[in-house]
């Protein structure tokens, strides 16, 4: 048997969603199972993933990776929901989404780019569930993607203990705005909610360009956030406004990938076949 899998990269904390919303993106990562012997590295990630519901013993893995690594596109998310997807698969068995996403949290680590990187559109994660919101959110995502890697681990460390309770009570209004702005599809709300005290002041040494952004908007961007970790950032972009967000930005920042990706509604997904 072939198993095919792939799995969008996400966007998580979207601004003041710290820790808690994600929102898939149409870049994909991909996986081809097939059960054949190969070198195995039962270390990979995507392979430890497999294995909570298959032994990957006797079949080699072709992994195709379009998400750039530790630029906070959720590409070690990506990788965790093609192993399960296909082990689920191989073991002929059907899991909910939540049920996948209980399996794969203490490989992947962090809920809000796991959920999305499974269930597609837009998540919102609370107590180790799944909440899928929206299709999309009220905005396009232009992604600004430097060359350099930020560690999610490093920059998790940055993070402060405590905060200053104007900085919480700050966030909490944000927060609230943002749950409802990708609930109802309000472009004015998630505008509004876009800003972040509790994890973006405390990172924005690896990006720089958050600041820069966020001083001079591009005509047509309702807002700007640091995505996962870092170092990308992410324009929010009018619909239909995406491809001349995305020009100015590429014009401003040369030396960065500037890519315009729509979301996408659909999570991890497989196909498989008789070999």
């Amino acid at each position: 048997m072939t198993i095919a899998v792939r799995a969008p990269a996400t966007s998580a904390n979207i601004g003041s969603g710290f820790d808690v919303a994600g929102a898939a993106l149409a870049l994909w990562n991909e996986l081809v199972v097939r059960d054949e012997p190969g070198v195995l590295d039962e270390s990979h990630l995507g392979v430890r993933a497999f294995s909570v519901y298959a032994s990957p013993s006797g079949r080699t893995f072709e992994w195709t990776s379009d998400i750039p690594r530790e630029r906070g596109l959720g590409s070690s998310a990506a990788v965790v929901a093609l192993g399960l997807v296909a082990g689920a698969v191989a073991a002929g068995v059907s899991p909910s989404v939540e049920e996948l996403y209980s399996a794969g949290l203490e490989l992947e680590g962090h809920g809000d780019n796991l959920a999305a990187a499974l269930a597609g559109g837009v998540c919102l994660t609370c107590d180790g569930t799944i909440h899928r919101v929206a299709d999309s959110p009220p905005a396009v995502a232009v992604a600004v993607i430097p060359e350099t890697r930020v560690s999610t681990a490093a920059s998790r460390a940055a993070l402060p203990d405590s905060v200053p309770r104007a900085d919480a009570v700050f966030d909490v209004g944000r927060a609230s705005l943002l749950g409802a702005a990708l609930a109802s599809g309000d472009e004015a709300m998630f505008a509004a909610a876009l800003d972040d005290r509790l994890h973006e002041p405390y990172r924005v040494a690896s990006a720089p360009h958050l600041t820069e952004l966020r001083r001079d908007l591009p005509a047509g961007a309702l807002g700007a956030t640091l995505s996962g970790s870092g170092p990308t950032v992410i324009v929010w972009s009018r619909a239909g406004e995406h491809d001349r967000v995305a020009a100015a930005v590429a014009e401003r920042f040369p030396e960065h990938r500037v890519a315009a990706l729509e979301a996408s509604p659909e999570g991890a997904a497989a196909s498989a076949r008789s070999s």
